[in-house]
């Protein structure tokens, strides 16, 4: 595994970009909750990091992961935001829904990125069980979370 024994979310405060002028969304699935509330905290702390305003901070809950595509598109036509960070947490089953629900999330996600003009940033966590889920929300792997806000900052911003 290409992140075995790897913290991928440390970052350099002082290398963000200002957000103080950034109007960041967060849409949140529901479901997993133990693990999309931790991504989220990931990503709040790096915002707050690089000093968005409250007021330009913007979170939405959706119920499950294969909704965050919808919630994005509507976060974007309705607040215009610099970017939007969807947060999922999808766990693999007995069945083939798994496989279904990653891809036509990450399909949606990847929609979204050519049909609007502003950043749509992943952060939808596809493990095989808990333990890989919680290893990657906060655990010996980071916070993909923190990366993910990171990578939504840098896009903002790209460009200007």
């Amino acid at each position: 595994m290409a992140t075995e024994n790897k913290n991928l979310s440390d970052y350099d405060k002082s290398a963000l970009p200002d957000a103080a002028s950034l109007r960041i969304g967060v849409v949140v699935s529901e479901w997993n909750s133990e693990i999309t509330e931790s991504l989220f905290s990931g990503a709040e702390e790096v915002l707050q990091d690089a000093g968005i305003l409250p007021g330009n901070f913007l979170r939405w809950n959706v119920p499950g992961s294969f909704e965050l595509v919808f919630g994005c598109k509507r976060m974007i036509e309705k607040h215009a935001p610099d970017a939007v960070i969807a947060i999922g947490s999808v766990i693999r089953g007995e069945t083939q829904h798994f496989d279904y629900v990653c891809s036509a999330v990450a399909q949606g996600i990847k929609d979204l990125n050519i049909q609007y003009n502003i950043p749509v940033i992943f952060c939808v966590l596809t493990d095989d069980n808990l333990q890989q889920a919680k290893d990657r929300s906060g655990g010996k792997h980071g916070n993909k979370g923190t990366e993910a806000a990171v990578v939504a900052l840098k896009m903002a911003v790209l460009g200007n």
